[in-house]
């Protein structure tokens, strides 16, 4: 395969670490809804295209760590029980838990 594919995985999982890691620190005090976020709204917080953040959401989702709720617009948060359950080779769980480079400052400014 090519380099060009590879970069794309690195972006890939740099996107959704951005996102996973948003919906898991924010809190409902930073929610617009008391029923969570919007991907238009996770969108802004993480500066990635909305239509990507959907697809990363999606994926969380499917790992049963994004609730969704509502149609229109669709709120999201963050299942921490499910999270916590996850198997430690998860590669998600990988992903999230790996913290080299995460600011925590920029989730914990008060």
């Amino acid at each position: 395969m090519n380099m060009d594919y590879y970069a794309s995985l690195e972006n890939e999982d740099k996107e959704l670490k951005a996102v996973g890691l948003e919906l898991m620190f924010l809190t409902p005090e930073k929610y617009s809804s008391k029923d969570g976020i919007t991907a238009v709204e996770l969108s802004k917080r993480v500066n990635i295209p909305v239509e990507t953040v959907k697809k990363k959401l999606t994926i969380l989702k499917n790992k049963n760590i994004a609730i969704v709720k509502g149609i229109n617009p669709k709120y999201w948060t963050f299942d921490q029980y499910n999270f916590q359950r996850l198997p430690d080779d998860d590669d998600i769980f990988l992903l999230l838990c790996s913290f080299d480079d995460v600011d925590f400052d920029k989730f914990f400014a008060y």
